[in-house]
């Protein structure tokens, strides 16, 4: 039995990306292994010319259809539904950048009342409260989680673009251009990740 083959079983009836550790365990062998039949199966699914390729993203590794074939997919799986709206994509674009932030901060930058926003934002799991922060009023303060790296296909939050001006429409342009090619569905995850909306 091949490892690589394994591997794509894992990766392709998963709806997340798989750790190192959990796909070691299910094949019951070592990281090393692992690696070796990641790289076999990037390797082949790149020689046999497959719409498929094997993705580093949001601390795992997850299947997902190439960036050529996004147009095609898309006309399948497109969810307008569960698209971002501008303001959203703003407010998380502040939120990644500046983090760990708070709704007085975020609001300040923005110019306007973002509570419905954050809550929109933390149903979908794209931010989390991480503690509140020592001033007054002790206000929580939010960062990104690791469904927001999933959502825009970054494998870490070191993978944003460099910030060169504080300018909120510049700072979503940057997020959600990072997030542009993995999120048109034909290049988004097995599941048809949602994509980002102006």
């Amino acid at each position: 039995m091949s490892q690589a083959a394994e591997v794509e079983c894992l990766l392709f009836v998963a709806g997340e990306p798989l750790q190192m550790a959990d796909l070691a365990r299910a094949m019951q062998c070592d990281a090393m292994d692992v690696e070796e039949a990641l790289r076999e199966l990037q390797v082949d699914l790149g020689a046999r010319g497959s719409g498929l390729q094997v993705l580093a993203i949001a601390g795992g590794y997850q299947l997902a259809t190439r960036t050529e074939y996004a147009d095609t997919v898309a006309r399948l799986v497109a969810r307008s539904d569960s698209r971002l709206s501008r303001a959203a994509l703003e407010t998380l674009a502040v939120i990644a950048y500046r983090q760990p932030t708070t709704q007085p901060e975020i609001e300040a930058v923005r110019g306007v009342s973002v509570g419905g926003v954050l809550k929109t934002l933390q149903e979908r799991r794209l931010i989390a409260d991480a503690g509140r922060k020592a001033t007054m009023g002790r206000p929580i303060l939010y960062v990104t989680t690791q469904e927001f790296l999933h959502y825009f296909g970054l494998k870490e939050i070191t993978d944003l673009p460099p910030l060169d001006d504080a300018d909120v429409s510049a700072i979503a342009g940057k997020v959600a251009a990072v997030g542009a090619a993995p999120q048109k569905p034909g290049t988004a995850q097995r599941d048809g990740a949602p994509a980002a909306e102006d």
